[in-house]
């Protein structure tokens, strides 16, 4: 479908005046004073998430353009045409339809919806046997990018709702330090290696998958159709490996949208079928909620434009991701995939050069461990960097006072980011006015894990479409991989032929 460019609207001219006359000079602090009702106008109630935005800088006129911003683009109608099963993305000729893989059975009239439930529910069968299988103890993931990232981060975020007595290993780097660091740790006879790569060739992957079979058979292991299983559509190659056990899925799942299929194994084996089917309710509540509720009221909507006002009008390169959960450890490098590989983007779906910036840098650690690293900068700094604190109302452990003072933390983060403060020293000074958005969950559970990850999948798609750019093709990842199949033959015969002086020095060095 043909989109309109955003920089040629009515409403982005609007908001670039707007901008030099109100947003430069917008102050926080008089916000809050001159309006007794900002905090219900800039806060809402999402399927199990709650977020307040009213420490952000935004006025109701700006947050007016922007919703004008996003009919002018188009993005109700490119939407529903995800929804609808269309080729959206446009570069591969594919649909998007991650959104069907946690679509009820009864749902959906979608012509692959049968295909998705049978697969559901075989995964699912196979991760309850894992599950009742005590002889296994340890399962080791090796896949890499969305086929680690994903899983890897749902495991850690819901150990709390996690089977007692099994050991999780993700496995994604090339690097032998990580492999042989899990594997010095396992007996064969008790683990279940899983295989994850679409197509059964990527090179990181089938590195290490072909290293730990070799580990296995090495130290006694014979039944390999046992202890591996591949999520994979290639079911030839598997079973040519010695898999038996294969979980396939779609050409329309893309990586980074894959924790929802097949390749959410770990996590089913992790939390059971019931824990993984609360995972997709909760995502499948707020498909629903971007799909019908108005653009002023809907919060991946909401929060995609934000991110369009932060990036485009204010400058800001950055946003920092701060969870106030041990367990969401994860969450910041799982985002960093998700929208950087999605918006990272220089060129429209039309392959158009863009005269604007488009995905900011996702960076951040778990707080409070930032507060004592990089908060620093965030207070300080020369540069202002949009900060968002996740938490959850209760904890998943039975330490009170740990979990008040976590508490208190983040929401005097938040208030110190935006009242800053004044020293005559100059040392001291704390400039204040610096934007932050609060989620607030009522838990971490299966159900609000879906429900903020699909909020996040859909802002990412919200801000991709104002930008006119294809948000789910990702060819910047292949030039390296091309040229690193090159280098590996010349550092293995020594040939630097043609290269430039750099790369050539380095291999000579090298070996």
């Amino acid at each position: 479908m043909q989109r309109v460019r955003c920089d040629a609207t009515r409403a982005w001219a609007a908001l670039d005046a707007r901008y030099s006359s109100v947003g430069k000079g917008f102050d926080l602090r008089r916000a809050f004073a001159d309006d007794t009702g900002r905090v219900a106008a800039f806060s809402q109630e999402a399927p199990h998430v709650f977020a307040d935005l009213s420490k952000n800088l935004i006025d109701a006129e700006t947050q007016s353009l922007l919703v004008e911003l996003a009919n002018e683009c188009g993005i109700p109608a490119h939407r529903d045409a995800m929804f609808a099963g269309e080729a959206i993305n446009n570069t591969e000729q594919r649909a998007v339809k991650h959104w069907l893989l946690r679509a009820p059975r009864s749902a959906t009239q979608d012509a692959d919806a049968a295909q998705v439930h049978a697969t559901l529910d075989a995964m699912l069968e196979f991760a309850e046997s894992i599950r009742a299988d005590d002889g296994l103890t340890d399962i080791v993931n090796i896949g890499i990018g969305g086929s680690d990232l994903g899983p890897q981060m749902a495991v850690a975020a819901l150990e709390s709702h996690a089977i007692a007595g099994k050991r999780f290993h993700f496995v994604s780097n090339i690097d032998g330090h990580e492999l042989a660091s899990v594997l010095k740790r396992l007996d064969p006879e008790r683990t279940l290696f899983l295989i994850a790569s679409k197509t059964f060739t990527t090179l990181e992957t089938m590195t290490n998958a072909r290293s730990a079979k070799r580990w296995f058979e090495e130290r006694g292991g014979r039944d390999t159709s046992r202890h591996f299983a591949a999520l994979t559509t290639n079911v030839k190659a598997a079973s040519e490996f010695g898999i038996a056990t294969t979980f396939g899925f779609w050409d329309w799942v893309g990586g980074r949208y894959s924790l929802w299929s097949a390749i959410g194994l770990p996590i089913a084996i992790a939390v059971g079928a019931n824990g993984f089917r609360d995972l997709l309710a909760g995502a499948h509540a707020m498909d629903e909620h971007f799909r019908t509720a108005p653009l002023a009221r809907n919060l991946p909507v909401r929060l995609g434009l934000l991110d369009v006002w932060y990036r485009n009008f204010h400058g800001f390169t950055s946003r920092s991701i701060a969870p106030y959960h041990s367990a969401l450890r994860r969450l910041p490098a799982y985002l960093q995939q998700l929208e950087m590989e999605s918006n990272g983007k220089r060129v429209d779906a039309q392959g158009r050069a863009l005269g604007f910036g488009t995905s900011p840098v996702l960076w951040g650690e778990p707080g409070t461990n930032g507060q004592h690293a990089y908060f620093q900068m965030l207070h300080q700094g020369s540069d202002r960097v949009p900060v968002e604190f996740i938490a959850t109302r209760k904890p998943a452990h039975d330490l009170p006072l740990h979990h008040e003072l976590l508490l208190s933390n983040a929401l005097a983060q938040a208030q110190a980011l935006m009242q800053g403060k004044t020293d005559a020293g100059g040392h001291r000074d704390f400039p204040g006015n610096r934007p932050s958005t609060f989620f607030l969950l009522d838990a971490l559970t299966p159900a609000s894990l879906g429900a903020l990850l699909a909020l996040y999948e859909h802002r990412v798609f919200t801000s991709g479409s104002v930008w006119g750019i294809d948000s789910f093709d990702q060819w910047g990842v292949e030039l390296g991989k091309v040229l690193a199949t090159d280098i590996a033959q010349r550092l293995e015969s020594g040939d630097a032929a043609g290269l430039d002086p750099s790369t050539a020095g380095l291999i000579a060095r090298l070996r």
